[in-house]
């Protein structure tokens, strides 16, 4: 995976938000000899650019409110982002965590440490994503069972039937039918929704 991750920055599209100062250049230049493919970016802007797989950003105190409406709330599809600090006071720590860092670069811009940062975050923005893959299929996992336990109650119900025998009735139609299970529940959930509001207007 690491050596994948170091192969995938070149020509990575990063966004630097930092001021066209000294350190600012030089950080453009340290990514760019790296491989990456830069956009920089000064004042701070209103939207992050949605083609940004990292974005780097300087961190102000005079800022921070702008900093943490473009970053807060963090969601999975946001790009990774750095940190990029002068000082390692309370506030400024503060700002770094709020704002949903993954890794911090120190100011003077060196090129030791830039890499690491750059491939540590990457790869904590991979692992963020397959979690948020599995937490994804795990709901739509659950959500399915509990349409076919709400579909297997209405059988019961409405059929008389046994848990076992309302449940392999679910599992035979569904079958037959080349259909998942949670799907023919919905329809066995839908059907009886329908029925019982035709019968509430009669």
């Amino acid at each position: 995976m690491a050596t994948s991750i170091l192969q995938d920055l070149k020509g990575l599209r990063v966004q630097v938000i930092h001021p066209p100062d000294a350190a600012g250049l030089a950080l453009v230049e340290h990514l760019r000899r790296i491989g990456c493919s830069c956009e920089t970016t000064w004042p701070l802007p209103d939207a992050i650019n949605p083609s940004a797989v990292v974005v780097l950003v300087s961190i102000e105190q005079e800022n921070r409110d702008k900093i943490l409406s473009l970053f807060r709330p963090v969601e999975p599809s946001d790009p990774a982002l750095i940190a990029v600090v002068t000082y390692e006071d309370p506030s400024t720590l503060q700002v770094v965590l709020e704002c949903g860092a993954l890794a911090v670069i120190e100011r003077p811009i060196r090129p030791f440490g830039l890499l690491t940062n750059l491939t540590i975050a990457r790869a904590l923005w991979l692992e963020r994503q397959n979690a948020s893959k599995r937490i994804r299929k795990l709901e739509r996992k659950l959500a399915g069972n509990n349409r076919i336990l709400r579909a297997k109650n209405i059988l019961m119900e409405t059929q008389g039937l046994s848990e076992q025998d309302a449940y392999e009735n679910i599992r035979r139609q569904a079958m037959a039918k080349r259909v998942p299970m949670d799907d023919l529940a919905s329809a066995i959930i839908n059907a009886h929704e329908l029925l019982t509001f035709k019968d509430m207007r009669d």
